[in-house]
């Protein structure tokens, strides 16, 4: 996005030096990078990054709003309530595309967010190994609001771990099977924390166990890494299994699962921001656009793109079997902002968000960025392709 530094990282890569990146990597955690790196970082300008942090402010101030969890009752509709849902979650994500508005501007698009974790540690090992192997510009950063690595690693552990000393554990189903558990390791690493498999689980009455050399280890605190829609196609033994965190637990929960679907794509309908494109629940459309071609149809809570409908035809919405679980979203114009020796790429940023409980507010502190020459982001769409995959944004500092 910034000429002269693209320029200039252009210029002096090369092949040997990617993989030595890579390297760096995979020799921290052999065989556990399950999903392709991009070649180079993305440079944010301050404007941009301005921009980014007002768009997610306005966000934050309706999850903040006193009207919030009765607008975003209904997302729960049909789904496995569980008890002892606390007021907000600890962290939840933005992405942001990097758009062009009517005006041919560089601008960022809210296209989705989550009430849930994401590659909170393993960011920190890639910026770890983007800083050890490239000459990366002066004045930028890819933390946010005067966060440095010691700053958010403290905020990090204080969001899963707590301040209480509660024994915490990552939780999800099959950890090691898992194509994000390179952060499942670093996380480990991090915060000293276990990784327990959901069908580990031992209920006590309201308590939750785990065995680790022999031993019962009770559980105090779960950083929740389930999403649920991966949960609801497994065998109905492992379903099973998964029905014990619907019971009334001694635990608390980050993120607690009713925080998926309230805060997910079922909030967008309810946003109204220049900046994020038109969407509307597919049950409450009045009549279906003539202009297909201009939206995307969405599962409202699929995950890593699964179920999404570019291009639409009109037979598709009508033979949705629950229309209430769609969302109809106007396309973005994704910018191919990002020169590379093999063709400008498109990209997405995430900014991770966690809670400030002496602010009682929302900070962006860090952030990770997807790189695309497909229709979508998403390793689907981009096979065969080089300077695409997982990447960092590097803001310039304002």
């Amino acid at each position: 996005m910034i000429p002269s530094v693209r320029q200039n990282f252009n210029a002096s890569f090369t092949e040997e030096i990617y993989q030595h990146y890579l390297s760096y990597i995979d020799n921290s955690y052999p065989n556990a990078l399950d999903f392709r790196i991009a070649e180079t970082p993305i440079f944010i300008d301050a404007a941009f990054g301005s921009l980014m942090l007002e768009l997610g402010n306005y966000v934050n101030e309706q999850i903040l709003a006193a009207d919030f969890k009765n607008n975003t009752q209904a997302s729960l509709a049909g789904q496995p309530i569980t008890p002892n849902e606390n007021e907000y979650p600890h962290c939840l994500v933005m992405d942001f595309a990097i758009a062009l508005d009517e005006k041919n501007n560089l601008v960022p698009k809210l296209i989705e967010l989550q009430g849930f974790p994401s590659l909170f540690a393993f960011e920190l090992l890639q910026e770890q190994a983007l800083s050890n192997t490239f000459s990366l510009p002066e004045n930028y950063s890819p933390f946010l609001n005067g966060y440095t690595k010691e700053k958010y690693l403290a905020h990090l552990k204080q969001v899963i771990v707590g301040t209480k000393g509660e024994h915490t554990v990552l939780l999800e189903l099959y950890p090691h099977q898992q194509k994000t558990r390179i952060d499942f390791y670093c996380t480990k690493k991090y915060l000293g924390i276990p990784i327990v498999c959901i069908t580990e689980l031992i209920q006590k009455g309201r308590e939750l166990f785990y065995i680790k050399n022999g031993a019962p280890i009770k559980i105090e605190r779960l950083y929740n890494r389930i999403v649920m829609d991966e949960l609801n196609r497994q065998p109905d033994a492992i379903q099973a299994m998964g029905k014990i965190l619907l019971s009334d637990l001694d635990i608390s929960w980050v993120t607690h699962p009713h925080h998926f679907f309230r805060i997910s794509k079922f909030l967008l309908p309810l946003l109204n921001h220049p900046l994020i494109p038109k969407t509307q629940f597919v049950h409450a459309l009045k009549s279906i656009p003539k202009n297909l071609e201009a939206y995307i149809l969405k599962p409202l809570f699929s995950f890593a793109g699964q179920g999404v409908i570019i291009d639409i035809q009109p037979g598709d919405i009508a033979s949705l079997r629950n229309p209430a679980q769609w969302i109809l979203q106007e396309k973005v114009k994704y910018a191919e902002c990002i020169e590379t020796p093999s063709g400008p790429a498109k990209a997405e940023i995430r900014l991770f968000y966690f809670w400030d409980e002496t602010k009682q507010q929302y900070i962006a502190t860090f952030n990770l960025a997807r790189l695309s020459k497909g229709l979508m982001i998403g390793v689907d769409y981009n096979k065969n392709k080089q300077w695409v995959g997982g990447s960092l944004a590097y803001f310039e500092k304002f």
